[in-house]
């Protein structure tokens, strides 16, 4: 099929209120944070198991592997289904899928309840472009900025909220209680959400064919995926590391006070709107900048911090920062270039992304097995590196090109 730029490309209920935003923001991080629960509990859940830490550790990649694959085969399908409706299945399964976490008796049943929580949690993925769909004219930035401050704040909040569960009611309670939550919001935002769908609906395969077409054709999505999908392996190293470095290396922390480390992160997401507010003034480049430069400068803070926990603390800081303000900027813009293929052009952009976390997860992993926190940082660096390198190569502007037929 062909996709074409039509005067039609605006839904018909244009804008948002902020307590729409707000609810859609709380969805997101709930949906997003879910897949981060683990990540300061892997000390715990193994031996709950009776595995070895390294084997827990595989559910960090699979909840990033089931994401992309979900925002590969389940995301696109905002731009044919009613978006309301989609969202609010994918968030209920999400909800199934943690209460099998939560109430899993070993660890390939633990597994299992990641990979669906992992897939289905993509509704966070509809939310996105729906806001930028439905915000009035020169404020879809706005929208997606405060949209993906509570996802942002999700993912970040999820690991601090899970290690203090943890350490009050264990670890299960965790997933117990996060799949209660999700179900009430889910059927909040039944209620509360206008019906929003795709003005020029297509069928489920030219949904899934056009988007190898997209990639091709529009290089400023190209870009800006590479980019940020590097710039999330780099940050996905230290989730996948930081529990094992923290609890078994001079430090010695706990579950809840890992946790208590990931509030420092929080700090990042609140550029978020900035950043996204940037985009609609024309100086995404300026934020794309700030966050290349402050990847880079948190690895060696991170490496210092592996015996020091302040310099882990300011690390964990600006390691948030860089990657929101990467992650916003590039995400705003992508949602700007092709409105009329706004679900699609998010899916392969998010799709790329988590693909990127899910192998930093992994490499991270195997990282630390061969050299410790000394390994996991110099692959940290050495991708932030890369996407730095990719960010200050990024020209100017992408003008808007039409995707190619897609058969």
């Amino acid at each position: 099929m062909s996709v074409s730029v039509s005067a039609s490309t605006s839904d018909a209920t244009p804008g948002l209120s902020a307590s729409s935003l707000l609810l859609m923001a709380l969805a997101c991080g709930l949906c997003a944070g879910g897949n981060y629960f683990n990540q300061p509990l892997l000390h715990s859940i193994a031996g709950h198991f009776s595995v070895s830490e390294s084997a827990a550790a595989t559910s960090v990649t699979l909840a990033q592997v089931a994401y992309a694959g979900g925002l590969l085969l389940l995301a696109p399908l905002g731009d044919k289904l009613q978006r309301r409706g989609l969202a609010v299945s994918l968030m209920l399964l999400a909800a199934v899928g943690q209460a099998l976490c939560g109430f899993s008796q070993n660890l390939p049943m633990f597994l299992l309840g990641t990979l669906l929580a992992g897939l289905f949690s993509v509704a966070a993925q509809v939310l996105v472009p729906m806001a930028a769909a439905l915000a009035q004219p020169g404020q879809s930035g706005r929208a997606v900025g405060w949209v993906m401050s509570g996802l942002l704040l999700g993912i970040l909040l999820a690991r601090s909220v899970a290690g203090m569960v943890s350490g009050a009611w264990g670890w299960q309670a965790v997933y117990q209680g996060a799949s209660l939550v999700m179900a009430v919001v889910a059927l909040w935002l039944w209620k509360a959400l206008p019906a929003s769908r795709n003005p020029v609906p297509v069928s489920y395969g030219q949904v899934l064919s056009s988007m190898w077409s997209l990639l091709r054709s529009q290089p400023g999505l190209r870009q800006r995926t590479l980019v940020s999908a590097l710039a999330f392996a780099s940050v996905s190293v230290l989730f996948s590391t930081m529990a094992l470095q923290l609890s078994s290396g001079p430090l010695g922390l706990g579950d809840g006070q890992i946790g208590l480390i990931g509030l420092a992160g929080a700090a990042g997401a609140l550029v978020a709107t900035q950043a996204g507010r940037l985009v609609d003034k024309g100086l995404g480049r300026v934020s794309c900048a700030i966050g290349a430069l402050a990847l880079l400068l948190s690895w060696p803070m991170l490496w210092v911090g592996g015996s020091h926990l302040g310099w882990f603390v300011l690390g964990m800081v600006v390691i948030d920062l860089g990657l929101q303000c990467l992650n916003i900027t590039n995400q705003a813009t992508v949602a700007q270039l092709m409105p009329v293929a706004r679900g699609r052009m998010n899916a392969v952009y998010m799709t790329g992304y988590f693909t990127g976390a899910a192998a930093g997860s992994a490499l991270g992993t195997l990282a630390w097995r061969i050299n410790g926190w000394q390994g996991a940082c110099a692959l940290g660096v050495a991708l932030a590196l890369m996407a730095a390198l990719e960010t200050f190569r990024m020209r100017k502007s992408h003008g808007l090109q039409q995707p190619m037929a897609a058969h």
